[in-house]
C-alpha cells in the first residue's frame, strides 16, 4: 500500500484552501452569530463592576439616626433597598416614627420583646425617625452595631423646616416669613409650645441631647433629660462594650487644658464646655456622621466604612422639595448669620462634624475620593436614564401611581419619580426599589416582616396616609 506523501507544494496548497474556508465561514457566519441591535436581549439587572470592591465582610447591623430636613430620606432609601435585597430584618415603628418627639423607647418597636420575653429573630437595621435615646436603642440593637447619622447647615435646614413645618410649629405659623422670624425669633417662639422643637436647634433635639434652661421644654412636649447618661441607668446584658460604658460615664471634656470627666450637671449649660461635652459624647457613640452639603462624598465614606460596594450607595434623592423663589439661599448673608446664631447648638454640631468628615477624607485620600465620587455620580445618572421618565424627579401632579407618589406636606411640593415603561422584570423590580418613597417602602417592609394572617379588605376611609402622618408629627 502506497502512503501519500505531502510535498512542500502540496502542503502550501492545502493550507491556502483551509484558510480560505475558515475566512468564508467567519464572514458568512457573522450575521447569524450576532443579533440585530434592536433584537438584542437586554441583560438582567446586574451591579456595575466595582474596581475597588471591598474584601472585608459587609456590615449589616446598623443604627441610623434619621434627622429631620437633612437629606436623611435619601439615606433611608439606600438602607431600605439594601436591607430588602439582602433579606435583613428592620426594627420598624408601628406607624412611621418611634413616638417622636418623645425620646425613643424600645417598646415602640414592632415585634420587640424584652430580654427573657421569648426568642425573637435579631434586628439588623434601626433607621426610622426617632429622638435618640442610647439606653433604649441598646435594648434593641447590639452595641457593636454601626451608628451613623447626618447633619446639615442650620441656615439651609431652617429654610426647609420653615416651609415644611409651618402648619405644625406654632412659632413658624405665626411668622409671616422666615426673614421676619429670624429678625426677631423670640416674638414668635415659646419653649415647649406645640411643634416648636422644629423651630430651634432641631438637630440637637433629634440627637437627644439636653438643653440649657432657657431652651427647656414646658408643657406640650416631653422635657429633655438633664443628663442623657445618668450613672444609675441599668444596661441590658447584650449592651456590652464602649457604647454601654457611655451610659455610665459621660464623655470627657477639656477644661483649662486638663482632660477631665465631667457631667452636664456640673457645667454651665450656656457655656462652651457644655456644648463640647455634648459633642464628645456623640463622638463616643457615632461611627460616622454624614454632611448634607457633601452628600456624595459622605456616601463614598459610608460605603468604605461599611465594606459595601459603591452600587450599594447609589440611589435617587427623596423627599426633595420643589425649587422656590428668593429666600434664605438667595438672600443676604445676614439671614444666614441670624439662622446660625439662633440655632447655635446646631451650628456647633455642624461645624464639629464637618471638620470630622474632612479629617476622614484626608485619611481616605483626596484624589481617591474624587475618583469615587465621579464614578458614583456617573452610575446614578445611568440609573436615572434607565429607570425614570425624564431622567429626573418630577412634580407630584404627574405621578399617578400611588405606590410612587411621595407624601405631600408643608407649603412646598415634594418631588417624586415615574418609571419608564417597557422595563424588564429585573429592571422593574430594582427601579421600583430606587423610586419608592419612604412611607410606602416602610409599609412594604412591614408587610414582608409581619404578613397578615387573614386577608382583609383595604380600608381607606377611616385612616388616610395624611392622618397617620399628622399623628406621627405630634
Amino acid at each position: 500500500m502506497r502512503l501519500w506523501r505531502w510535498g512542500p507544494r502540496s502542503l502550501g496548497v492545502a493550507l491556502g484552501i483551509f484558510m480560505t474556508i475558515g475566512f468564508a465561514l467567519q464572514l458568512w457566519g457573522g450575521p447569524f452569530q450576532r443579533r440585530h441591535p434592536e433584537l438584542q436581549l437586554r441583560p438582567p439587572w446586574t451591579p456595575s463592576p466595582d474596581p475597588a470592591a471591598p474584601s472585608c465582610p459587609a456590615r449589616q447591623r446598623l443604627v441610623f439616626l434619621k434627622t429631620h430636613k437633612s437629606g436623611s430620606s435619601s439615606v433611608l432609601s439606600l438602607l431600605h433597598r439594601y436591607g430588602d435585597r439582602h433579606g435583613l430584618r428592620f426594627a420598624l415603628p408601628v406607624r412611621y416614627q418611634f413616638g417622636y418627639p418623645k425620646l425613643f423607647q424600645a417598646s415602640r418597636v414592632k415585634g420587640y420583646r424584652p430580654q427573657g420575653g421569648g426568642s425573637q429573630p435579631p434586628f439588623h437595621i434601626l433607621c426610622h425617625h426617632m429622638r435618640f435615646n442610647l439606653k433604649e436603642v441598646l435594648r434593641v440593637m447590639p452595641s457593636d452595631s454601626f451608628f451613623f447619622s447626618i447633619v446639615r447647615d442650620p441656615a439651609a435646614l431652617a429654610r426647609s423646616a420653615f416651609s415644611y413645618y409651618k402648619s405644625t410649629s406654632s412659632a413658624f405659623r405665626k411668622a409671616p416669613s422666615l426673614a421676619a422670624f429670624l429678625a426677631n425669633p423670640r416674638a414668635f417662639y415659646r419653649p415647649g409650645a406645640r411643634g416648636d422643637h422644629y423651630a430651634r436647634n432641631l438637630l440637637w433635639f433629634d440627637f437627644g441631647l439636653p438643653f440649657p434652661p432657657d431652651m427647656k421644654t414646658k408643657r406640650g412636649n416631653p422635657r429633655s433629660p438633664r443628663d442623657p447618661t445618668p450613672p444609675e441607668l441599668p444596661v441590658s446584658p447584650s449592651a456590652a462594650g464602649p457604647r454601654a460604658q457611655a451610659l455610665y460615664r459621660p464623655a470627657p471634656t477639656v477644661a483649662e487644658g486638663q482632660g477631665q470627666m465631667s457631667s452636664p450637671a456640673s457645667l454651665d449649660l450656656g457655656s462652651t464646655s457644655f456644648i463640647q461635652w455634648g459633642l464628645n459624647w456623640l463622638d463616643s457613640i457615632f461611627d460616622l456622621v454624614l454632611v448634607a452639603e457633601y452628600f456624595d462624598e459622605s456616601l463614598v465614606l459610608l460605603a468604605d466604612a461599611l465594606c459595601w460596594r459603591l452600587d450599594d450607595v447609589v440611589g435617587f434623592m427623596h423627599n426633595a422639595q420643589a425649587a422656590r423663589g428668593a429666600g434664605l439661599a438667595d438672600g443676604a448673608q445676614q439671614l444666614t448669620t441670624r439662622a446660625r446664631a439662633w440655632n447655635n447648638l446646631d451650628w456647633a454640631l455642624y461645624v464639629h462634624f464637618n471638620r470630622s468628615l474632612w479629617a476622614r477624607i484626608e485619611r481616605y485620600g483626596q484624589s481617591r475620593l474624587e475618583s469615587a465620587v465621579a464614578e458614583l455620580r456617573a452610575r446614578r445618572e445611568a440609573l436615572a436614564k434607565r429607570c425614570l421618565v425624564g431622567g429626573e424627579a418630577l412634580d407630584p401632579r404627574y405621578i399617578t401611581d400611588r405606590r410612587l407618589r411621595p407624601f405631600q406636606f408643608g407649603s412646598t411640593k415634594v418631588l417624586g419619580y415615574i418609571l419608564r415603561s417597557g422595563l424588564s422584570p429585573q429592571d422593574q423590580e430594582e427601579c421600583e426599589r430606587l423610586a419608592t418613597p419612604e412611607l410606602q417602602y416602610k409599609d412594604k417592609l412591614d408587610a414582608k416582616q409581619f404578613p397578615p394572617t387573614v386577608s382583609l379588605p383595604l380600608k381607606t376611609s377611616g385612616y388616610s396616609l395624611h392622618r397617620l402622618q399628622i399623628a406621627d408629627l405630634g
